[in-house]
């Protein structure tokens, strides 16, 4: 069982990152006008996936096995670098969630790895929010993007008896940085300014009463990153149930985290960190999406997870809302 504490934000080394970072104003994840054409509330009874198997292993092998897995309504579709859940499911609303919601989506996974063979290391798989494609263009930071989404913690006691991550909710941002090209020759090896994509977020993390130094099972958010890349600690979770995380990008390219216990909107009170992750300053958002993780040994499950309404907002940006408000999406 979890330890009784308190919700706590690890504040002092907070702080400093913060303080470090030069963050004048966070912006609140749900700021401004939600994008309809993007995101999913799951309502519909007849939301399906189609995950179009053997699912990609890039990252491991690199191998895309392209179409790759997608829903049939063009919303979501199978991260190409590790490939989909095996488990992508409508499910009734746990109790506990959005009033009026009745549907929203199970995500858990079995052969996280490659498909050919077991790896017996933790891997993960992705599941994309279809963002810039439905929305016509990657979109600057200038326009402050911020993404909310309700996640269903199920208890512990099903939860995969592994120490490490388990579940994942990350954006994916592109900037410019100074590097020599991996083709350059020799007698030309000077930077070029390239494209350069990364993905912030944060992870749910176990620590299991399986190992031998630990007496009961304890979990906490953690985050990544900080200005060299690291994960560092975040809130400790408590209770099991319904969580509220968010994600927002200010036009000064800095990265905004917010986590709260419930399902109600994000506050000023939610607030974590801010950070500027790898070092690196956000030109644009390109998308977000989820990350589900376990032991890749064939046997054990990861734990299922249930995410709902996830929702994509701008502060700013008429483009954008023309878009929104004639798109006719759901």
């Amino acid at each position: 069982m979890f330890a009784e504490r308190t919700v706590w934000c690890v504040a002092v080394s907070l702080v400093l990152l913060v303080n470090r970072a030069g963050v004048a104003q966070p912006l609140i994840p749900g700021t401004g006008v939600c994008l309809t054409q993007v995101g999913d509330d799951f309502e519909d009874p007849q939301w399906q996936y189609y995950p179009n198997l053997p699912k990609s292993s890039e990252e491991q092998d690199e191998q895309q096995r392209l179409p790759g897995g997608r829903s049939q309504n063009g919303r979501w579709y199978e991260g190409i670098k590790r490939g989909t859940p095996d488990v992508v499911r409508r499910v009734p609303t746990p109790a506990g969630g959005l009033p009026g919601s009745e549907g929203a989506l199970l995500l858990q996974t079995l052969r996280s790895g490659l498909p050919e063979r077991l790896t017996y290391q933790m891997q993960q798989d992705d599941f994309v929010c279809n963002v810039w494609q439905r929305v016509g263009y990657k979109i600057p930071v200038t326009q402050s993007p911020s993404v909310v989404v309700r996640v269903f913690m199920p208890p512990i006691n099903s939860w995969e008896n592994r120490t490490g991550p388990t579940f994942g909710f990350r954006v994916s941002l592109e900037t410019r940085k100074l590097k020599v090209p991996e083709d350059a020759k020799w007698f030309n090896k000077r930077p070029q300014l390239t494209d350069e994509q990364y993905w912030p977020g944060m992870f749910v993390e176990l620590q299991s009463e399986s190992d031998p130094q630990r007496k009961f099972d304890t979990a906490n958010w953690r985050i990544r990153g900080n200005s060299r890349g690291g994960d560092f600690a975040g809130p400790q979770i408590t209770e099991t149930g319904w969580w509220t995380v968010g994600i927002s990008i200010t036009p000064d390219g800095q990265v905004h985290y917010y986590i709260k216990k419930g399902t109600d909107d994000l506050t000023a009170e939610d607030y974590v960190t801010s950070q500027f992750p790898y070092g690196y300053k956000a030109e644009t958002f390109k998308t977000f999406f989820f990350n589900v993780c376990n032991r890749d040994d064939g046997r054990t499950w990861s734990t299922g997870w249930i995410v709902d309404d996830p929702k994509v907002y701008l502060r700013q940006g008429a483009r954008a809302v023309a878009q929104n408000r004639s798109s006719g999406a759901r």
